[in-house]
């Protein structure tokens, strides 16, 4: 059309004819270019999609990264469904709540104050806001999560105060490091944060529990030093289901002052609870939790969880299942050529030492497991409620099948 010579008017409008004609010829021909381009796009990614899903089937994952990879168990999904139905009041005052707070008082055989979270970071950064002042000293072992794994959310909501990592064997922190500390600490006055709180972890980060008399070892440490004792049970469940305590035993009767009680790891949602044994360190914690943005207005979705948590002893039957999938675990690998175990396997947590090829050839396999930074080819093993028999008894073969070939 371009070399079309226009001189008249009627040679003018027959040019512009063509002209028109020859550009709806081209527009036609793009979108149909496009058509066939979608529809080619369209199978390339159909035809993708297929082959992960077949890769998916011939290599499933088996999950043994962490307990927050398992979903929610039934139970507590039904409890929260049948939750949102109605109108009650909120800010924690429903009857799930209420009931809550009773089941709370049966299961640690007193009255103690409970308030309900979200996360586990909340509710450790909270409590030790609670304990521990701005200028203030938080000692721990040096693997615990409020120091490893918090970010900085101890220190935000303190204010600034000082996390002290402590050294110790089987992820608890030796006695006479911690009296050492706070004795040099108290030599300098102020030239010196404060010594305010111990923060232990039970079920510890080395997959290790505490028995009564250890944590009453730490209580009286406290008393001594004037400084509040608090217990992050993330795994706490995991702990108790390990059958060396009563949770009274293992809390407030060994001067626990307020325990960080889990349930997000062990079949919940997104549940923990702040439990205070101490009400010197309560005081105000309401409004902690409300200044904190951590005061969920339908209260009761949290209450529910642990509402169906508590009932028929689910918390412990869970956790007990769990810790036997560990066990089985550390039984059917500990003997392997090459494998250690360090560390005793009392809860859901298995910490072999394994040559690298054999970790290698195990996460080419499907199974997911994290490497660990304590100690060169240590990897991390986690079992939840939701662990298979059958996996573990894969897990097992598969790495005596790598041992052989090591």
């Amino acid at each position: 059309a371009a070399g079309v010579s226009c001189g008249s008017g009627r040679r003018r409008r027959l040019c512009a004819r063509e002209t028109w004609v020859h550009l709806q010829s081209m527009v036609t021909l793009s979108i149909s270019c496009l058509c066939t381009i979608h529809v080619v796009l369209r199978r390339t990614v159909l035809s993708m999609k297929g082959l992960n899903m077949a890769m998916n089937e011939s290599t499933a994952t088996v999950w043994l990264g962490s307990d927050n990879q398992a979903g929610a168990h039934p139970a507590i999904v039904e409890a929260v469904a049948a939750a949102a139905t109605g109108h009650v009041p909120a800010y924690g005052d429903d009857p799930w709540t209420q009931r809550v707070e009773a089941r709370m008082a049966e299961v640690f055989e007193r009255s103690c104050e409970v308030f309900l979270v979200a996360t586990g970071t909340a509710a450790n950064a909270m409590i030790l806001s609670a304990l521990c002042p701005p200028w203030g000293a938080v000692y721990a072992h040096q693997g615990a999560h409020i120091i490893n794994d918090e970010n900085t959310a101890p220190e935000l909501f303190t204010g600034g105060a000082r996390q002290i990592g402590v050294a110790g064997e089987q992820g608890k922190p030796c006695i006479e490091l911690i009296a050492q500390y706070v004795e040099n600490a108290q030599i300098h006055g102020v030239h010196n944060a404060k010594p305010a709180a111990i923060s232990l972890t039970n079920a510890t980060e080395s997959g290790t529990v505490y028995t009564p008399e250890e944590m009453a070892g730490y209580g009286e440490l406290a008393r001594r030093y004037g400084l509040a004792l608090h217990v992050d049970g993330a795994r706490f469940a995991n702990a108790v289901a390990a059958g060396q305590g009563s949770p009274a035993d293992l809390t407030w009767r060994a001067g626990v002052d307020v325990l960080t009680f889990g349930a997000t790891k062990n079949g919940a949602i997104a549940a923990e609870a702040v439990v205070f044994f101490n009400g010197k360190y309560s005081t105000d914690f309401a409004y902690r939790r409300k200044r904190a943005g951590h005061l969920w207005s339908k209260h009761r979705f949290l209450a529910a969880q642990f509402d169906a948590y508590l009932t028929g002893d689910l918390w412990l039957k869970n956790a007990s299942h769990a810790n036997a999938m560990a066990r089985r675990i550390a039984d059917g690998i500990g003997a392997l050529p090459g494998v250690e175990l360090p560390w005793s396997t009392d809860a859901n947590e298995v910490f072999p030492v394994l040559p690298r090829a054999m970790a290698t050839e195990l996460k080419a396999a499907g199974f997911d497991f994290y490497d660990w930074p304590d100690r060169p080819n240590m990897v991390r093993l986690v079992t939840s409620y939701a662990t298979q028999l059958a996996d573990v008894e894969a897990f097992i073969s598969a790495a005596q099948t790598a041992s052989a070939r090591v």
